[in-house]
């Protein structure tokens, strides 16, 4: 019994000892692109953070106006920021982020998503105005408002007459 208990520890810790291996040897690369925020307007500015980005690189997506320069951030040694615009014509949707620092590249599948810009000047992002239904509803409640207020000035006027 105790050969079988010390056989599944022994096991327990080569396997952890096995998968925590790649992620030492990957701390020599780019890691952990944030783009913030993460759900942006079209013609935005997009702020990208890398970490074990030691001097500085460049971040490119189909989204950009122009790749984003990244430059290192003073206090932290290994971390490279930096901004991105977003183009005007981007289509709506999630967009990968390819980031270059020391000579190596790594890619952030679906970093952000691009949404659609509001038609502002006509109702925000409302495209065809109010709906009859919408006509109906405002109708139906300042209806209610006049007939409250009638009764309401009606009942005000008989208790003066008392």
């Amino acid at each position: 019994m105790r050969n079988t208990r010390a056989l599944a520890v022994a096991g327990a810790a080569v396997a952890a000892l096995g998968l925590s291996a790649p992620a030492a040897v990957a701390w020599d690369t780019p890691s952990n692109i944030v783009a913030l925020p993460s759900v942006i307007a079209r013609g935005g500015q997009l702020t990208i953070t890398v970490d074990d980005c030691r001097h500085g690189g460049t971040a490119t997506s189909d989204a950009f106006t122009s790749p984003a320069s990244l430059s290192p951030i003073s206090g932290h040694k290994k971390t490279a920021r930096g901004t991105a615009t977003i183009r005007n014509n981007a289509r709506s949707g999630p967009y990968d982020i390819t980031v270059t620092c020391d000579g190596r590249s790594l890619t952030k599948p679906q970093a952000f998503t691009v949404i659609g810009g509001v038609r502002g000047g006509i109702g925000g992002s409302s495209t065809i105005g109010a709906t009859p239904t919408d006509m109906a509803i405002g109708g139906g409640l300042v209806a209610a408002a006049l007939v409250g207020g009638g009764v309401f000035w009606m009942r005000r006027r008989a208790e003066r007459r008392v």
